[in-house]
């Protein structure tokens, strides 16, 4: 049985549609998929083409079933084939690390062309809670940590500030009011940051968009230093609204950053972010659970208090939400480079090919999804060879060592895993 499996398979993978993503051409979601061929068998596996009045937003790849991949050769689905031979693929480790032969990681390529909703994702516990009531809602009983690599310039909110940074905000006038009602004399905690970020959360439009009016008519200098914020505000407030919410809690308690092409971030469970723009390669536990409190329209926003109860206040510092570059050890020719996030389900490569440049990666103890994600080369394992060509994705075998080989113009590749 073995030895009739190929050591990786070429993917066929779908690009989803929300307001938030680059139109047509400009989403590199959108590009990457449209150079995907594939098996032809059903109209959701034909040729992707890109409609440019269209904002395409996230590639997803792996076996989640909202936006599954397929086998394109086969047009079969890649949690099926993993299912008839999971010793081979996975592994027996990971299916006994697991309890099960799902991927337990959900790589994306994301383009944003405006604020997502402010957001945190639910933790296990409150996971299975929520789906166990609204299934429809929330899909499923798992927790999302996730990492986000920059594929360019890359704007974010991420985790909150450090708390003596928030205070000194929280005395412009305009502010005080949202400060909790005992919060006089007190320490300046996390306690207090919670009953802050659920008073703007709970404060009605009327008296969101007077603060607004109010911040944006101060100069930059009144800021305590992040004199992005008066930047800023007419940016979110065009997007979606002078009285979101969400335009507060983000630029009053929350971490800015602007990454750039090869920098990460980490966003643990119950961690609260909103992307704001640019390119990514993101990765995720196997869910699609999130509560949204901002950035959005009032209908579509999540229970406030439910949200709040679910903060955690790590990372407190911009340079704590970002993820960093690690050696990887399996790497022959030090091409690629490691981000290994705090949890059990995925750690992600960045290999980085010039043309001709060669690289071996030793065989991994379980599954991965890779991308070729700008450029193009050569792959090997086990005697069979493929091109690599912008957009191709595979999944690989557990225990497949690769050869690689860059192209003309140079190789990027991201690459998933769990072992």
């Amino acid at each position: 049985m073995a030895s009739q499996l190929e050591p990786f398979y070429k993917l066929k993978c779908s690009c989803n549609q929300y307001s938030w993503g680059k139109p047509g051409s400009e989403s590199i979601s959108a590009r990457l998929c449209a150079k995907q061929v594939g098996y032809d068998n059903q109209e959701k596996l034909g040729d992707f083409k890109i409609d440019e009045k269209t904002s395409y937003a996230e590639m997803w790849m792996g076996t989640y079933p909202v936006l599954p991949s397929y086998v394109a050769e086969s047009g079969e689905m890649l949690q099926d084939l993993i299912d008839k031979h999971p010793d081979q693929l996975m592994g027996k480790a990971v299916q006994e690390k697991f309890g099960h032969t799902n991927l337990q990681f959900l790589p994306k390529v994301l383009s944003i062309a405006k604020a997502l909703p402010l957001q945190l994702h639910p933790n296990k516990d409150l996971a299975a809670k929520l789906h166990k009531e609204n299934p429809d809602h929330f899909t499923d009983p798992n927790h999302k940590p996730e990492i986000a690599l920059a594929l360019g310039e890359f704007e974010a909110f991420c985790g909150f500030k450090e708390l003596a940074q928030i205070e000194k905000l929280m005395q412009i006038d305009a502010l005080k009011t949202y400060l909790p009602s005992n919060s006089d004399g007190r320490e300046f905690d996390d306690q207090v940051l919670k009953g802050i970020v659920g008073n703007m959360l709970h404060a009605d439009d009327h008296r969101v968009k007077e603060t607004y009016s109010a911040l944006t008519s101060l100069s930059e200098d009144q800021f305590a230093g992040d004199t992005y914020i008066p930047k800023l505000a007419p940016r979110l407030a065009e997007q979606y609204s002078e009285s979101d919410p969400g335009l507060l809690v983000a630029l009053i308690t929350m971490n800015y950053l602007v990454l750039q092409a090869g920098e990460s971030i980490y966003i643990p469970a119950d961690g609260i972010h909103a992307y704001l723009s640019g390119d990514i390669i993101e990765c995720m536990a196997r869910s699609d659970n999130v509560l949204n409190t901002g950035f959005c329209p009032r209908a579509d926003r999540d229970n406030v208090d439910l949200f709040t109860s679910c903060l955690t206040f790590a990372p407190h510092n911009a340079e704590e939400c970002k993820l960093k570059r690690e050696t990887y050890e399996k790497s022959k020719n030090g091409k690629t480079v490691l981000f290994a996030p705090p949890l059990s389900e995925f750690d992600a490569l960045e290999t980085n090919l010039k043309g001709g440049d060669k690289e071996e990666l030793g065989a991994i103890n379980g599954p991965a999804i890779l991308l070729a994600t700008k450029g193009g080369g050569t792959m090997k394992a086990r005697g069979k060879t493929v091109g690599l060509h912008e957009g191709a994705c595979y999944f690989v075998a557990q225990g497949v060592e690769l050869q690689l080989e860059g192209g003309k113009e140079g190789l990027l590749m991201h690459t998933f895993f769990v072992e």
